[in-house]
């Protein structure tokens, strides 16, 4: 055998001198050793600590031999469905099966059964009886309790049931795994390591639970009662915290589920180590006649730098199987991983991701999670920022400086999700400048949190601003940097904001705003003329939003778009033209909108005298009533649950 892969026949054995292996993993994939890869992981970690571990890949679950090829382990099975689940791998949301299959050689279909975890485990034990039995990997990890199975349409049972194993390992197993291992080399029975973090096993409904455990709702109740569903899954999901959580337990039947406490999450150094251990990061060379594995296209180039999430996005498993406390790599970790790819013949210069499960995290959300876990029944980002967050790209950005400058290196770039809500709760625009958003595309709204310097910063970039003082000035108490990116060089546009931001429409009204707030903030009556209001209304706000060659302005070769203002009005008189013209500071300082005579949209009139021409104006105003009540009901149980401002008013009877 000419290559540093683990065992995958009995050849490689005999090339290596093995009569018995310690271990032998089952996986649903394709041998892909690469640290994106779980098997290639816990078969590699396993390694270093001085165990034996060959890998099938991908057996025939139908041919006993395919299950035995490696003959019978010293100290157990280790079985894991995959990088995915399989059913999701097998199936459309449509319930129609998949053209293709990444984790297999050529792309073929059909290498692996529906929940192959289960289908494995089940020929483990029909082949090799009552032999030590491990199950993990994202498949077991998230149906370790009773679970919806959207194919089915139905609750199932924790997979230990249906699978027959001995242990269940969910989340990250380095730990638990060489846990295991150890103890079972030192002779103790599988049956009775029930002491291990991140692990489940089923008990007798008479043994004794582990000290503090919790109870959620049985097998039978969740799969009839969905208010039962709901509360068993909150249970779960709040006692996955390595600090605080608490062993759970879920009966079934006449077997109680044990779910051990959450595993301590690795270190930076332990992740480092495991980062640098010796794989291949590449698939197997037996598949290179069959098409190769697609599934490495995307990550043999890429680097994962840390590990957890506490974005908490409700349409995401991370916290339920890596946690929401987050791990970063040390930089000269990921800058040796990137090392090596130099050196690979088919690097080509690019890095395809600096990333994990959400890319610009490196590290806790803040300095509590460090001792006390992350806050049970809470959100870090949602629904805004928590103030302990502490939202800082500087060292992510100095990561990818670094990876920049190596020598064989020629772009790196993020593929892996970004938070972008922790973006901008960064005071900071460095991480959006590093990633080339500071450009002519860009139009950025309010800039709410940005100094005056920052502000500057990004209109050199040759972005462009758009600002709703009223709305911002209502909600926030904040006077926008409209000043400081109009000198320099950038342009501001007036918008209107939507329903909820107090109803900020009127662009004459906003234009008196724009004005007086930027006078009061710089104590200067000179800043932010009238004259500037009424360009950021028209021809600034036209070039802002990258339409100032066909509207802003009346000119040959453009669209009429224009608005036409009556000067009898009051709060338009009196007019002067000599020795100034006044009709400017009047529209800015004292119209409020009924001014308006005329309304054109491309030589069209929409509105005349206060009526518009082209819809039924009486129509809509009287259809508005109808939809207050109904939105507010809607939106009363967040509103009262957030408390903010207005919801203490309310209850105070002020509003």
């Amino acid at each position: 055998m000419d290559n540093g892969f683990l065992p995958v026949s009995p050849q490689d054995m005999e090339e290596r001198g093995i009569d018995q292996l310690d271990f032998v993993y089952i996986t649903g994939d394709a041998y892909v050793d690469h640290p994106s890869f779980g098997p290639a992981i816990i078969s590699r970690v396993l390694q270093a600590n001085g165990y034996l571990v060959g890998i099938i890949p991908q057996p025939d679950w139908k041919d006993e031999n395919s299950i035995s090829l490696l003959g019978t382990p010293r100290l157990g099975f280790l079985i894991s469905g995959g990088n995915m689940d399989s059913m999701v791998n097998h199936y459309f949301v449509s319930k129609k099966k998949r053209p293709g299959d990444a984790y297999t050689p050529g792309g073929a279909m059909g290498k692996r059964p529906d929940h192959a975890t289960v289908v494995y485990s089940n020929r483990v034990r029909e082949a090799f009886g009552d032999i030590p039995l491990v199950i993990g990997g994202l498949e077991a990890s998230l149906r370790r309790f009773a679970h919806y199975d959207y194919w089915d349409d139905a609750v199932r049972p924790s997979i230990l049931v249906e699978s027959g194993a001995d242990l269940l390992s969910f989340g990250m197993g380095e730990h638990s795994m060489v846990e295991i291992a150890r103890r079972l080399a030192a002779g103790e029975d599988i049956r009775t390591l029930r002491d291990i973090r991140g692990t489940c096993y089923l008990a007798e409904l008479s043994d004794p639970a582990p000290p503090g455990a919790v109870s959620c709702a049985s097998f039978d109740k969740v799969r009839l009662d969905k208010m039962a569903y709901a509360r068993a899954s909150r249970t779960q999901l709040e006692q996955q915290d390595h600090i605080y959580g608490k062993a759970i337990l879920q009966k079934h039947g006449d077997k109680m589920l044990v779910q051990n406490p959450p595993p301590i999450p690795l270190t930076t150094q332990e992740l480092d180590a495991v980062s640098a251990l010796p794989y291949e990061r590449y698939y197997h060379p037996s598949y290179k006649e069959l098409g190769g594995v697609k599934a490495i296209e995307e990550v043999e180039f890429s680097i994962i730098h840390n590990r957890g999430c506490y974005g908490a996005c409700n349409f995401c498993s991370i916290a339920f199987h890596q946690g929401r406390y987050v791990t970063p790599r040390s930089h000269e970790s990921v800058l040796e991983e990137a090392r090596r790819f130099v050196k690979n013949p088919r690097f080509k210069g690019y890095i395809h991701d600096v990333g994990g499960p959400t890319a610009n995290f490196r590290g806790p959300a803040c300095q509590k999670q460090e001792k006390s876990g992350v806050c049970m029944g809470k959100k870090c980002l949602y629904p805004s920022p928590c103030p302990a967050i502490q939202a800082d790209h500087s060292d992510y950005i100095q990561l990818l400086r670094k990876l920049r400058a190596i020598p064989g290196v020629k772009k790196v770039f993020v593929r892996s999700g970004l938070r972008y809500d922790y973006i901008m709760a960064d005071k900071s625009t460095a991480f959006l400048d590093e990633l080339g958003y500071l450009d002519s595309s860009l139009i950025a709204v309010h800039l709410t949190d940005c100094t005056d310097e920052e502000a500057a910063h990004i209109a050199g970039k040759g972005a462009s601003m758009i600002v709703n003082p009223g709305s911002i000035g209502i909600i926030d108490g904040i006077v926008c940097p409209s000043v400081a990116f109009q000198e320099a060089g950038g342009s501001v546009a007036l918008g209107s904001d939507q329903a909820p931001g107090n109803n900020c429409h009127n662009i004459i009204n906003e234009m008196k705003n724009v004005a007086l707030f930027n006078k009061i903030k710089y104590g200067n009556p000179e800043v932010m003329p009238a004259w500037r209001a009424l360009r950021m209304a028209t021809i600034e706000g036209a070039q802002a939003i990258g339409l100032g060659d066909s509207v802003g302005s009346l000119e040959p070769g453009k669209q009429a778009d224009f608005i036409a203002i009556g000067l009898n009005c009051p709060s338009m008189l009196p007019v002067y033209t000599y020795p100034m013209r006044n009709m400017i500071p009047n529209l800015v300082y004292s119209a409020r909108g009924p001014e308006v005579a005329l309304a054109a949209v491309d030589g069209e009139i929409i509105m005349r005298d206060g009526i518009f021409t082209k819809v039924d104006q009486q129509e809509y105003l009287s259809a508005i009533p109808q939809y207050p009540d109904e939105i507010g009901h809607r939106a009363a149980e967040e509103f009262f649950q957030i408390d903010g401002t207005n919801a203490r008013f309310m209850r105070e009877g002020k509003l």
